[in-house]
């Protein structure tokens, strides 16, 4: 059913109306851009509206009706207001249609066409009064040059929008009329967001419960139970967002999965803003096409943020390991956290509520080749209770010993650094100045071989074969160039690393329970080695003999690893 607030088909009866079998003339206005007005309706609509309504009394055509579309493009036609329209024609109930100029139907001329085609069908006279057209008289031979004209009005105000749009997105500027849900226009600059307090409190929490191991699914329904509301909502009762003009009233707490999936992936709540992640096919198809990652242009530190970038990009890798949800109706918290220390794979893990109760961990390269000629790698098998209990344990010790040898703790950081820059930065920093110095030689090169081709020296073919390998090698010492830079980079940005991970460590007072959160928030990755027994193995059945021992290396995020047999 159309809104009936805005943007919808506003139907209301004239006074004058006669039998209730009657046909009817409808009036029918459209505005492609909202202006605001107080009373829901822009100016423009009441205008259209006072000039037909005006016609209809002076011409007899009466009983009417209003309908309207305020804030829809003329390219789009699924408008709630003129399919009402349609509906009405197709019913039979309609005899007279008047519309203030032939480009409020719209501006497409193929489908004016064939609208103007069916009106002809149900008997039905089309009245467009500022262009003196009206079917019950005679054909205007100049309409279909109008509604070509309204078309390409239409093309061309895309064109040119696009241009702007294009322009502003190359020098970091949003390119959204609309801020994303969290944010607000900066009351002093348009071009710059700000925190909106209310919106971005709920988005941080959305971010925290997904770090402690929820799911969107249950994330939206967590916020429904509380009576969160949903974001359109939020943004429609506040008079922004793109379905200002269309949402749901009447449920406003109905979070979906899309929802939250949308807000997790959404890299601006870092304080970046993302240019070019996609476009509308042309101006006639609305839809939106996504673009590839590599064509995005991101701007970094543009607003402030609402989580911070590491919050973030934990989110995305956690994203990516698919957890299902086993008989316990919940998933294990370590899953896509171990790795085989044989072959590198992930480990899968296996337990059951009934007897035999059993939790473990295994080598999944081993688990799907068991059995099979072909078997590879080999068992790695472990309860995931003893993991559990390895990185509690490892996060007490370092807590304790952090909190009473803060500065030796950073120190010895810091010297670990330096041998590792001592040994390599050195190399590479001389490596780059001869690279760099390398590259601009070719760069005088090229320039002239380009003069030499330019004063006919030299044949295109002769400039072509000599240029090809200069081209390449440039491209070759560039890329050797970045990436040498990118691991120095990486190893002055350490002495931060320190200083996030005891930031990170003091968030939390004790740690008497491993829950999602901590867990999600310390642990890189761990990997478990094949285990080892004492007296080897029985040569016959292959069991162990003995004691068994098994070592497992814990990587903390931020670079920091720990072993433990």
């Amino acid at each position: 059913m159309p809104n009936v607030q805005k943007s919808a088909a506003n139907v209301h009866d004239c006074q004058k109306e006669n039998s209730v079998n009657e046909k009817i003339t409808i009036l029918y206005q459209r505005l492609s851009v909202d202006d605001g007005n107080s009373n829901n309706e822009s100016d423009s609509i009441q205008n259209q509206r006072r000039i037909l309504e005006e016609y209809a009394e002076r011409n007899g055509l009466i009983p009417y009706i209003n309908i309207h579309d305020d804030g829809y493009s003329g390219t789009v036609w699924n408008r709630p207001g003129w399919q009402k329209v349609i509906q009405e024609i197709k019913s039979g109930r309609v005899q007279t249609l008047v519309l203030k100029n032939l480009d409020r139907m719209g501006r497409d001329y193929l489908r004016v066409g064939l609208y103007m085609e069916m009106f002809r069908e149900k008997k039905v006279r089309l009245i467009a009064v500022g262009d003196g057209i009206d079917t019950f008289e005679k054909d205007d031979d100049f309409t279909p040059f109008r509604a070509i004209f309204a078309e390409y009005y239409a093309r061309d105000c895309s064109r040119k929008i696009r241009a702007v749009k294009h322009s502003k997105g190359k020098l970091g500027k949003p390119m959204s009329a609309n801020p994303p849900y969290g944010y607000m226009k900066d009351p002093t600059n348009k071009d710059k967001w700000a925190i909106d307090t209310e919106a971005a409190a709920v988005v941080r929490r959305i971010f925290e419960m997904a770090i402690d191991g929820m799911g969107p699914n249950k994330i939206a329904q967590k916020l429904h139970e509380e009576k969160i509301e949903r974001p359109s909502y939020y943004l429609a009762q506040r008079g922004c967002g793109t379905f200002k003009n269309i949402y749901d009233k009447e449920q406003p707490y109905s979070w979906s999965d899309t929802s939250i999936v949308h807000i997790l992936e959404k890299l601006e709540y870092a304080g970046h803003t993302v240019n070019f992640k996609g476009e509308n096919a042309n101006f006639k198809n609305k839809k939106y096409v996504p673009k590839p990652k590599e064509e995005w242009l991101i701007f970094r530190d543009t607003h402030e943020q609402i989580v911070t970038e590491e919050m973030w990009e934990l989110v995305q890798k956690l994203r990516q390991t698919r957890r299902r949800h086993d008989t316990l109706g919940e998933a294990n918290p370590l899953t896509g956290l171990l790795f085989c220390g044989n072959c590198g794979a992930k480990m899968y893990n296996c337990r059951s509520v009934t007897a035999p109760i059993f939790d473990v961990y295994d080598c999944s390269t081993f688990k799907r080749t068991q059995g099979t000629v072909t078997t590879k790698c080999k068992t790695h098998l472990i309860q995931t209770k003893i993991v559990k209990q390895v990185i509690l344990e490892l996060l007490r010790e370092t807590n304790g010993y952090i909190r009473e040898n803060e500065k030796e703790f950073i120190a010895c950081m810091q010297e670990n650094t330096a041998l590792k820059k001592t040994d390599t930065a050195k190399v590479y920093a001389k490596k780059i100045a001869k690279n760099e110095k390398r590259i601009a030689e070719l760069e005088k090169i090229f320039r002239s071989l380009y003069e030499d081709k330019a004063l006919e020296k030299i044949t295109q073919t002769m400039f072509d074969e000599m240029s090809a390998g200069y081209k390449q090698e440039q491209e070759d010492l560039k890329i050797q160039t970045s990436q040498m830079k990118t691991e120095l980079n990486t190893f002055n940005d350490e002495t931060a690393s320190v200083e996030k991970f005891l930031k990170l460590i003091k968030k939390f007072t004790d740690f008497d329970e491993l829950t999602p959160t901590i867990l999600n928030e310390f642990v890189e990755k761990i990997i478990v080695h094949e285990s080892e027994w004492s007296e080897g193995r029985n040569p016959k059945t292959g069991r162990g003999m003995g004691t068994r021992s098994q070592k497992i290396e814990v990587i903390f995020r931020f670079d920091f690893f720990c072993v433990f047999d």
